[in-house]
């Protein structure tokens, strides 16, 4: 499958609406990232981060990307991570899937993840390549990188079939229309290892009426945009489909309005953060 949305013209990147030109208020958690982990000046973080982050826009204009939204360090923002960090010192493996820059495995690894035992995947090569500028750690860091598809079974995803306990999602369901999006969590459902307490956690774009919704950018691509009972019900079909019982836990929580308020019309009615934690039992 080709890119969820086709690229499109960005030679102008302060033209749209989702994209910020430096970051404001970072977090103590991400300077203490980047100036403990990645060893860059504290007077130098916020210009270190946006260097790297053109150049990412510059690949995919994703507006996690555009508003700095790949700060979040998302991962960490999970009711698991406690559990996932524990599992990961003691040799659980992991993947991020859409990992983007990678900044999630930077956050696990930096709060004492087995950096050999976590995996990143992402449809575009360049953006683990600029992960590894963001934060300095291409002779360090020793987590397998794999450029794949998702919708294609026999891309390089397959040497990870069956070998994963936590698989991380954040912002990357919600690119998809609702048939995607069960081919996409069928393909991770068979990554996972058979047995009880293999994971998939993450967030993205929920809201309060599930349904199908039309993308922020690009050609008019439709998007289903779960709430609790939909994403519980996508995951019993998967479940039927593969022959495994998924325990669902969501919950829906406000954006931050401040955040979104510039975007307007490209934000729906209803719009949340979905958050979920998928538990194989």
């Amino acid at each position: 499958m080709s890119d969820p949305v086709p690229h499109f013209s960005i030679d102008k990147p302060e033209e749209l609406p989702w994209f910020v030109v430096e970051p404001k208020n970072i977090a103590p958690e991400v300077k203490d990232l980047f100036e403990k982990y990645s060893k860059v000046p504290p007077d130098e973080v916020a210009s270190h981060i946006t260097q790297s982050r053109n150049k990412a826009f510059k690949v995919f204009p994703f507006p996690c990307l555009g508003r700095f939204g790949f700060l979040d360090l998302s991962i960490s923002q999970s009711r698991q991570y406690k559990e996932i960090l524990e599992r990961m010192k003691n040799g659980d493996t992991y993947l991020d899937i859409g990992c983007c820059v990678g900044q999630d495995i930077r956050k696990l690894v930096f709060d004492g993840a087995l950096s050999e035992n976590t995996y990143g995947s992402d449809l575009q090569q360049a953006f683990m390549d600029i992960g590894y500028e963001l934060f300095l750690d291409k002779d360090t860091l020793k987590t397998t990188f794999i450029a794949a598809d998702v919708f294609d079974t026999e891309s390089n995803l397959k040497q990870l079939d069956g070998k994963v306990d936590v698989v991380h999602a954040a912002s990357f369901f919600h690119l998809f229309d609702w048939d995607e999006q069960v081919r996409a969590s069928t393909r991770i459902a068979q990554l996972l290892k058979p047995k009880a307490g293999s994971l998939v956690v993450g967030r993205q774009v929920g809201n309060v009426n599930a349904g199908s919704f039309v993308g922020m950018y690009g050609p008019k691509k439709m998007r289903y945009r779960h709430d609790g009972a939909s994403f519980a019900k996508m995951w019993k079909e998967v479940g039927d489909a593969t022959g495994h019982e998924f325990q669902v836990d969501t919950f829906l929580e406000d954006p931050d309005l401040a955040d979104l308020k510039d975007l307007g019309e490209h934000i729906q009615e209803g719009t949340k953060w979905l958050r979920f934690t998928v538990r194989k039992v």
